[in-house]
């Protein structure tokens, strides 16, 4: 994994193990990680940790990162407002990278219409929502389509994250 670039997006309110856990077992690996937002302040995580991002969504390239990685929470729902996220998330997904949700994080994906016939999971509280934009929707820690990843919540970052190094590998 030495070298391999990886984007991960945050907002505030993003789910923290869901960001931390990602970034520093991927770093551990030996990848560089960027991570960038909607702009460069500060975002608090839903139980208050920090994290600044490197870069915003407008100075970030898809064709600069191997994968990407969003976090759950409830910085999705303010994500997926951004034509520029989306726009990068289907860029990465479109050109056969690792596209990595959890969580609350489908909604990303779903707003960048990337989910249609593929198999994913997610938390509950969004299944109905990734059904409707055509994902087939699953109950497990980890469902690995092709070169989507997803997971439910941060009880299975492990089986995620061994998903997710192991498309990189």
């Amino acid at each position: 994994m030495s070298g391999k670039r990886i984007l991960i997006w945050v907002a505030p309110q993003y789910e923290d193990l869901e960001l931390w856990y990602p970034r520093i077992r991927l770093e551990e690996e030996g990848a560089v990680v960027t991570v960038a937002g909607l702009d460069r302040e500060l975002c608090r995580g839903k139980h208050g940790y920090p994290c600044k991002p490197d870069a915003t969504a407008d100075e970030v390239d898809a064709d600069d990162f191997d994968a990407l990685v969003i976090p759950g929470g409830f910085a999705p729902d303010k994500l997926r407002r951004s034509a520029r996220v989306l726009d990068v998330t289907r860029q990465i997904f479109e050109a056969g990278k690792p596209v990595a949700f959890i969580c609350h994080a489908g909604w990303v994906p779903i707003s960048a219409r990337i989910v249609k016939g593929r198999r994913g999971t997610s938390v509950g509280a969004i299944r109905d929502d990734l059904e409707n934009a055509g994902l087939i929707w699953e109950d497990s820690p980890v469902v690995v389509d092709g070169n989507l990843v997803s997971s439910r919540n941060p009880g299975d970052l492990p089986e995620f994250m061994k998903a997710l190094i192991g498309l990189l590998a």
